[in-house]
């Protein structure tokens, strides 16, 4: 088959800006209809004909095979001009022509486009349609499809009702069968380009063209089928072959699968099914439960019967299955679509007990020999299956016993004859409050009694009004209504005030006279109950306070506590801003209501906004009120704001699930869309917060412990609105010394928000340092962007942190103040929550250890730096300054020191050569500078030489006897040959030397010396002519000597 269309999509040249035109070319069996809901004036749609003429119409029906050239003159027809392309396919009884639902996906795209396929026929065919991909799934009527792509299947069979089903794409409708006449509807939206191919269509041969099923029926189970007196023509039939019965109706009694056949393709508009079953106990009851069997004709209109018989001495009981039953009107039905009435037969003739519904207060009934429950559901309505549990009674004798329990703990029992001749008794607990609860008795037999039991709530008052009658002719007696009370009766007949304000339990009797069989007694009446106390009145006026709001509520159901608002009972009061109201409590305990009050506060904008510091405090409220137990503040922030908190005193401590506010005050801080951002205390000895900025509207909940009052002399916050901040919540706070701080994501444990942040200012003192615990991290795969974790030192541009994907360190050591930064991501799956801890400790001098002990190395080295540099100074100066070089034969003794070496008795020294010093030194002794010891030259120690005369005099003193111990001259110390103020030298920064021969300068002690016999003119003196000290010689070392004065030859010295 050829394509549906020939889309030949022009776009020509528009002569204005508001014409556009396109040549429309439908195929030999499609037609395509343009039109527009606009004036002409504004809108037209106009046809090109030869030579320049043109028909500008409203509507532009273009019809097969016809070629058109289309010029809109509208202001973007797209919008306001729509499309219906129509399209016919007839089928035969072996094929259809064309055999699929084709589209032009390019043509007229830019409209919105209605494609409309006609399916046609024979009578005695029906139409298959395949849809291929992703199938259809049914919508209720009206809904719109998510995709724009909106499906109607229209059907009108020859033996069909019209129906109508709208379908959307993707789902589970692969295939539908469709009667001989059909219409499949497509709505596509603008842009849109549809699949070529959209469903295909065969026919089928409907030769049965009837609905057949297979039905097993339960044991005691008659399914009766029966078509109603209306409709057209259609036949039932049960059975195969020779057994084959067909018929209007069929009953079902076997417990054995059943072949039903009906004549009509759609049997559920003309027939109902019937389903009875008999519970038999005259002899014996093995039944528990019965429910309802709904696995067979569900989309028929049902009828559940169940027959409850036992001996004509005994009762049965039924049981009804939780909450219970709720009786109505018999012309009323129920909201779920399954009513329920429940018959008795007495001797006399069946007794209509009453109509009822499911989630009621009828929770069992008794009655005697015989009774019928029974269930209607309509067609297409889900089942909902109700066990009823079924037993006898043996030895009863009492009629129907219907308990009606309002008050679940109140179950009544029968127990043997009921009182009087009562043919039915209804157990009824009347609930508290103010109520008015209807009864009814219909049909009530000649000489029966009728008797309800109600039982009165305490503090409760009872009035009783008939409503509506109908009475019979009596022939005898008459038609009576007795109240009985503690043993007093009260007799009234219909004509009569019934009593009022009763209190306490009581019966109520209605008894019918010897009646004609027609008309029956029936009676309604109305039961209101009221209370007996007396109510406390508070007027309350929020007029004068803005922003103030009251909610009160009863938080035990179970009480007796009323609540009124302006004379109308509630279960919940609430009490708006700028009213005034008169509210009641009856019977309400202090304990039992709660009170909250809210108050907004609000910022239309900053420059006109002073709330700076304002103070959240309760207002007076009235005494009459009950206990306080919650206030909100609502606070509302202006565009390009946030609003900032603060403790009236001192700081603010948060408390997390694991604390608590030690009796104070909890404040609970809540986002508008009711997550909890944090909760605090609003005093406390631990509190670290400073103050906390948050970016939007928030609610300030103050809640008091246990049942305490909350103070409406407190000022609990100071609340500021402040210019817009970045992050979401900015936490400003100084640790204690003392103790650790716990620092949670807002709703911890709970994840914190998507795409948000908080932030947290730690002020850390200069004498501490900060260690931050990461005692509880949840992270979670991120969909966008990255949940990240920044610490920064406020003084320092280095980050410390991690994202999700990344790995991090639980402790963190931080020096001064410092930014603890945190961001969620869009989580994929998991969630972001951070559970930190801050503690403060005293810095450790271990910065100042290191820089000691970079400074003690530097200083080690500097030292064995300069040691090697003096000793190589002290090396050069040593080879300078020795006097004389000599070897003795006793110990070393270095040159330089103050005494020599002891020499034994018999030991001599041994010069290798003697200087002129040595030989004249006791000259030097004899001119009086002996007042240092002998050998005490400034220099180096010398020896004198004697001729040997044999063993040394004894009573020479040694060098470092007893007696001239003091005298002693200090070892290893530098010594200069002369004080400088013994010698001739001024006292000048330095006498220059000029040459040898022009020398003149003498000493005044060696004039008349003998050492001064020995120079000849022209020598130069010994004396030291310049003040400059000589270089000072190495000191001696006590254990060896170094490397470089091992390379000189060592000699022995013996003490003198």
């Amino acid at each position: 088959m050829g394509s549906l269309l020939v889309g030949l999509l022009l776009v020509l040249i528009p002569k204005t800006s508001e014409c556009l035109q396109y040549l429309v070319q439908p195929d030999e069996v499609s037609a395509v209809t343009l039109s527009t809901s606009l004036p002409l004036d504004q809108c037209s749609i106009c046809e090109l004909k030869d030579q320049g003429n043109t028909d500008c119409v409203a509507t532009l029906k273009i019809e097969p095979s016809k070629n058109v050239t289309v010029d809109f003159k509208c202001s973007e027809p797209q919008k306001t001009v729509s499309v219906l392309i129509e399209r016919r396919l007839e089928c035969t009884t072996k094929a259809c022509t064309p055999a699929q639902g084709n589209v032009p996906a390019s043509l007229l795209s830019d409209f919105n486009r209605k494609f409309v396929w006609e399916l046609r026929a024979p009578a005695e065919m029906a139409l298959i349609v395949d849809f291929p991909g992703d199938g259809l799934k049914k919508v209720p009527e009206g809904k719109n499809c998510e995709d724009g792509y909106s499906y109607t299947v229209a059907t009108n069979g020859s033996d069909a009702i019209p129906q109508s089903q709208p379908y959307c794409r993707n789902g589970s409708v692969a295939q539908l069968e469709l009667p001989n006449q059909a219409t499949v509807t497509l709505q596509v939206p603008q842009q849109e380009k549809p699949a070529l191919t959209l469903f295909t269509v065969m026919p089928k041969n409907l030769l049965k063209k009837g609905r057949t099923m297979i039905v097993v029926p339960d044991p005691n189970t008659w399914v009766v089928i029966r078509k109603k007196a209306d409709g057209p023509e259609c036949t039932v039939c049960v059975g195969e072959g020779p057994s084959r019965t067909c018929g209007s109706e069929q009953i079902l009694s076997e417990p054995q699968t059943t072949k039903v056949e009906f004549s009509c393709s759609k049997p559920q508009d003309l027939f109902t099914v019937e389903v009875n079953k008999d519970f038999d106990c005259s002899k014996d009851c093995n039944y528990d439960t019965i429910y309802p069997e709904g696995s067979f004709f569900t989309d028929f209109n049902r009828t559940f019967i169940w027959d409850l018989k036992v001996g004509t001495t005994m009762a049965y009981q039924l049981d009804f299955p939780a909450p219970g039953m709720r009786q109505i009107a018999s012309s009323d039905h129920c909201s779920d679509k399954h009513t329920y009435t429940i018959f008795m037969y007495p001797r006399t003739g069946p007794l209509a007990v009453g109509t009822f519904c499911r989630n009621g207060t009828i929770s069992r009934i008794q009655g005697l020999y015989k009774c019928r429950l029974r269930l209607e559901v309509p067609r297409d309505t889900a089942l909902t299956p109700s066990d009823f549990k079924y037993s006898k009674n043996n030895g009863k004798q009492c009629s129907i016993i219907v308990f009606v329990c309002f008050n679940k703990s109140h179950v009544q029992r029968c127990e043997g004859p009921i009182l009087g001749s009562a043919s039915v008794v209804v157990d009824a607990a009347l609930p508290r409050g103010q109520t008015n609860t209807d009864f009814s008795a219909n049909d009530i037999p000649s000489n029966y009694v009728m008797k309800w039991n109600f039982n009165v709530p305490t503090m409760h008052n009872v009035t009783i009004e008939l409503l509506t009658k109908t009475l019979p002719k009596c022939q005898n007696n008459e038609i009576k209504v007795i109240y009985q009370q503690d043993n007093v009766l009260t007799e009234k007949s219909l004509d009569q005030k019934q009593p009022t304000n009763l209190q306490g339990n009581f019966n109520l009797s209605l008894m019918n006279c010897d009646a004609f069989q027609k008309p029956s007694l029936s009676l309604s009446y109305m039961v209101s109950v009221f209370r007996s106390g007396y109510p406390v009145h508070c007027i309350v006026d929020l007029q004068n306070v803005q922003g103030l709001s009251l909610e009160i509520e009863n938080t035990n159901p179970a009480s007796l506590c009323e609540l009124r608002k302006d004379s109308v009972l509630q279960k919940k009061i609430m009490v708006p801003p700028n009213s005034r109201v008169d509210l009641s409590f009856l019977d309400c305990p202090s304990e039992e209501l709660f009170l909250t009050a809210t108050k907004t506060i609000e910022c239309q904008s900053l420059p006109s906004c002073s709330v700076t510091g304002h103070p959240l405090t309760i207002p007076p409220l009235e005494s009459c009120l009950p206990t306080l137990r919650q206030f909100k503040w609502d606070l509302r922030v202006p565009e390009q704001g946030s609003v900032e908190l603060s403790a009236s005193q001192g700081n603010l401590q948060q408390s997390l699930p694991e604390q608590g506010c030690d009796g104070s005050v909890s404040l609970l801080v809540s986002d508008t869309d009711g997550s909890d951002l944090g909760q605090f205390c609003s005093r406390g000895n631990q509190g670290t917060i400073q103050k906390v900025q948050m970016f939007s509207n928030v609610t300030i909940t103050a809640k008091a412990d246990g049942n305490k009052e909350l103070s409406q002399q407190q000022s609990f916050l100071n609340v500021s609105f402040r210019p817009e901040i970045t992050d979401k919540f900015i936490y400003t706070l100084s640790p204690l010394v003392s103790t650790s701080v716990l620092l949670a994501t807002p709703n911890w444990p709970e994840p914190m928000k998507s795409d948000s942040t908080i932030s947290w200012i730690v002020t850390v003192p200069e004498e501490y340092s900060a260690e931050l615990l990461l005692l509880n991290v949840s992270q979670p795969r991120c969909d966008q962007s990255h949940t990240r974790v920044v610490i920064q030192e406020i003084n320092s541009q280095k980050e410390l942190g991690f994202r999700e994907d990344e790995k991090y360190d639980e402790k963190y050591d931080i020096q001064s103040s410092f930014y603890f930064n945190m961001s969620n991501c869009e989580p994929e799956r998991g969630a972001f929550a951070v559970l930190s801890k801050i503690s403060l400790q005293k810095k450790t001098r271990k910065l100042l250890s290191i820089i000691l002990a970079v400074v003690g190395a530097l200083l080690a080295v500097m030292i064995i730096i300069l040691a090697v540099v003096c000793v190589v100074v002290r090396k050069k100066k040593r080879e300078l300054n020795r006097s004389s070089i000599y070897i003795p034969k006793g110990p070393v003794s270095l040159p330089g020191d103050a005494s020599f070496s002891k020499l034994g008795e018999t030991e001599s020294p041994v010069y290798a050569s003697i200087d002129d010093t040595m030989v004249y030194g006791h000259l030097l002794a004899q001119d009086g500078h002996t007042d240092r010891g002998p050998g005490n030259f400034n220099g180096h120690q010398m020896g004198t030489y004697r001729t040997f005369t044999g063993p040394k005099d004894t009573s020479i003193k040694e060098v470092g006897s007893e007696t001239d111990a003091g005298q002693r001259p200090e070892r290893d110390v530098y010594r200069p040959f002369l004080d400088p103020s013994q010698t001739f030298i001024p006292s000048r920064p330095r006498t220059p030397l000029g040459p040898i021969d022009s020398m003149g300068y003498e000493d005044h002690r060696m004039v008349h010396n003998e050492l001064y016999t020995f120079k000849n003119p022209g020598d130069p003196t010994p004396i030291r002519l310049s003040a400059v000290e000589p270089l000072q010689p190495p000191e001696p070392e006590t254990s060896s000597w170094s490397e470089s004065d091992e390379a000189e030859p060592h000699y022995d010295m013996p003490d003198m």
